[in-house]
């Protein structure tokens, strides 16, 4: 078998060699400017760009064809690319096995044979025979049409699944029954960010925005509403539960196991919702209110008889478990069941058991505890790193896990929980030597003197001369935590010679709401300060240098990359934002992107957040004059939840004032979203030419090893 290695371009003669292989000097599309300006408070503010938010129009097509024959004209000059994604798709191609779950007489779980764009479901009756149940594969030709989510019901005869066409975070619901794999309804459709939860055989719950004016893709939804679907009707016949008169942004449903209660969360942003229940064993019963406000997260996990079972970050950032019954429900009466300690809690329950998955300096510690809350065991893992799962019905026997860290590909684990034992289910057979890489933890401080956890992982026995290829993935931001997983593409990198850092930044939920909220509104550039100061730690130790460093990071984590880009942009070679919130001043406009206002603010809170937000904001930072790094933006034409015009809007004031010579590119995935159900295929491609971009910029050449 050949490998590859990497050949740093650190001599005169290779780094010749590297100059002579550079692609020819880019030429960009024109790209018109507009005279639209606003008025904020007493500053006006030109938009030129503003034209390229419009996704349906002819001009912002063809803007799109020729920034991505640029694009893809610079790619394939690229000498090694080909041998990049050779390897890649060498190294993706194992069989992937999910883990079962029982649903009437039959077990169920996902498998990928390794390289098909999407994994297939399969099914087992009680004899052990096999049978694909849903392939998403057929859905479409190109790979494109994704499987969304599926639910059963009650008994298992009935199922809905949910389709994501481009990626789209809009979806159409699919009824069929589970015996005969017939369909038997018509598509439910227009739903979004949406589950489906049933309500015993007869029908199911789901959420939608009513279809907004304008592009679909873009336009804003703002009044989410909860629906019951009864089979045999019509969709538009389909009952309003909730959010007719009360607008909400966010409106969630589910139904107990023991079908005995609706549980509804309302919510205006992605932190803190109001907590509903209605019992569905009395006709025509009130909707409960348990909490009215915003000022929490709250979430029923479990009831046994009317003793509701909440999960709440409420008088407990770090989060516990409580108990109320249902006919006195306020959280005046709320009383701890797992009361809240120094880690942050992430429970499930299943075989009669709850587990609380507890944050440890980002990684996972478990606990068992039985319905009278009483510690049954902590859960001996197979290692330092991340652990989830564990959760089922009741009545389930098994349980399972899985485990992953940077340098061990995810497996699955059974899990009894009456007797404790853990058995490997599925261990996957990747070409992938972990013995030869290491992982550890540091901690750096920020600009503020705040201790930041961080994980550096690579080969064993790197150098530490400054020349290491390195690249820094951050988020900060939501309440996301950043836990050690293991991915192709970053083993690709590293197998290359390549350092792979990940910080723990605040705005994050690794210390729970504490440290998020030190990363929201006015304190947002905490967050950036948090990246920077890795970077920085990183270079200070010699792991790299500012000529090795890459930043990268998707969505909230673009907005990372594009701010930290523009406030240091001498500090890396390489800078690559994906499907990022570029334009902070507009980013409440667009689709359900006012909901993000916990995190951000508004321009149009006041004047100082006005200021504050301009001041950091991507797309009103670039400036004449200054050399950013070699930039490579990626985005989605068909992305509804961060839009791609932010990444256009971006790429657009880049391109014109960039100075000097480094490139400035945007890839835009046709037919793609913000990144759920994307294809293997595109997956692969799409991490293949963010490597070779980047290393190819950073002079380091990937050469076939000599036979």
């Amino acid at each position: 078998m050949k490998k590859t290695f990497l050949i740093m371009a650190v001599s005169s003669a290779m780094a010749t060699f590297a100059q002579n292989q550079k692609p020819k000097q880019v030429t960009y599309p024109v790209t018109t400017k507009g005279e639209t300006v606003d008025v904020y408070f007493d500053t006006k503010l030109p938009d030129p760009y503003r034209w390229l938010e419009d996704d349906k129009s002819a001009e912002t097509g063809a803007w799109v064809k020729a920034q991505n024959e640029v694009t893809y004209d610079y790619l394939a000059q690229i000498p090694f690319r080909d041998l990049l994604k050779a390897r890649m798709e060498k190294l993706w191609n194992y069989e992937k096995i999910g883990a079962p779950f029982k649903e009437g007489d039959f077990t169920y779980y996902y498998k990928n044979n390794g390289l098909q764009n999407q994994s297939v479901l399969y099914r087992k009756d009680a004899k052990g025979t096999e049978t694909v149940f849903l392939d998403p594969n057929t859905f479409s030709k190109d790979g494109t049409t994704s499987l969304g989510g599926l639910n059963f019901s009650k008994d298992g005869s009935k199922v809905a699944y949910s389709l994501s066409e481009g990626g789209s975070d809009w979806r159409k619901v699919i009824i069929m029954d589970a015996i005969t794999q017939k369909i038997i309804e018509d598509t439910i459709v227009d739903v979004k960010f949406s589950g489906v939860s049933w309500k015993g055989n007869e029908g199911f719950y789901y959420s939608s925005y009513d279809k907004p004016k304008g592009s679909e893709l873009s336009a804003k939804t703002d009044q989410h509403k909860l629906y019951f679907h009864k089979l045999g009707t019509a969709q538009k016949v389909d009952q309003i539960i909730f959010g007719a008169d009360q607008k909400r942004r966010y409106v969630g449903g589910g139904v107990t196991e023991d079908d005995r209660f609706l549980v509804i969360t309302a919510a205006n942003s992605t932190y803190g919702n109001e907590l509903y229940i209605k019992d569905l064993t009395k006709p025509n019963s009130p909707i409960v209110t348990i909490v009215d406000n915003f000022k929490s997260d709250n979430n029923i996990i479990e009831n046994e008889g009317t003793k509701l079972f909440i999960e709440t970050d409420w008088n407990a950032p770090n989060k516990r478990i409580v108990t109320v019954d249902v006919n006195n429900p306020k959280p005046e009466n709320w009383k701890d069941f797992i009361a809240e300690t120094e880690n942050v809690l992430s429970p499930s329950t299943g075989g009669g058991y709850f587990f609380a998955n507890y944050m440890k300096d980002a990684v996972s510690v478990v606990k068992q505890y039985d319905y009278s809350g009483k510690l049954v065991r902590e859960i001996q893992l197979p290692g330092v790193g991340t652990a989830g799962g564990f959760g089922g019905k009741k009545k389930e026997k098994t349980l399972y896990y899985s485990f992953t860290n940077y340098i061990t590909p995810g497996s699955t684990f059974s899990f009894e929980p009456a007797t404790g034992i853990s058995a490997v289910y599925q261990k996957p057979k990747v070409d992938f030597n972990s013995d030869l890489y290491e992982s550890k933890q540091v901690f750096y401080t920020s600009k503020d003197g705040t201790k930041i956890p961080m994980i550096i992982t690579h080969k064993k026995g790197l150098k530490l001369d400054g020349t290491n290829p390195t690249m820094l993935y951050g988020y900060g931001g939501f309440n996301v935590s950043l836990t050690p997983s293991f991915s192709i593409a970053n083993a690709v990198w590293m197998e290359n010679g390549g350092v792979y850092a990940v910080p723990n930044l605040r705005g994050g939920g690794e210390y729970g709401k504490k440290w998020h909220d030190a990363g929201t509104k006015m304190q947002k550039q905490n967050v950036f300060d948090d990246f920077i100061a890795a970077a920085e730690y990183l270079i200070a130790q010699k792991y790299t240098s500012p000529s090795y460093l890459a930043i990268r990071g998707g969505s909230n984590g673009g907005l990372l990359v594009g701010a930290t880009m523009t406030q240091r942009p001498d500090l890396m070679r390489v800078a690559l934002p994906a499907v990022g919130v570029m334009d902070m001043l507009r980013y409440h406009t667009f689709t359900a992107g006012a909901g993000w206002a916990y995190d951000y603010g508004t321009a149009q809170d006041s004047k100082e957040m006005f200021t504050y937000i301009k001041g950091y904001s991507p797309v009103h930072n670039i400036q004449k004059g200054i050399q950013y790094p070699a930039t490579m933006v990626t985005t989605g034409d068909h992305d509804d939840r961060v839009v791609p015009a932010h990444s256009f809007k971006f790429a657009a004031e880049l391109q014109e004032k960039q100075t000097g010579t480094n490139p400035t590119l945007i890839r835009i995935d046709i037919n793609a979203g913000h990144g759920a159900g994307k294809s293997v295929a595109a997956t692969i491609q799409e991490n293949v030419d963010i490597q070779a971009f980047t290393l190819f910029n950073m002079g380091v050449v990937l050469l076939p090893e000599l036979e």
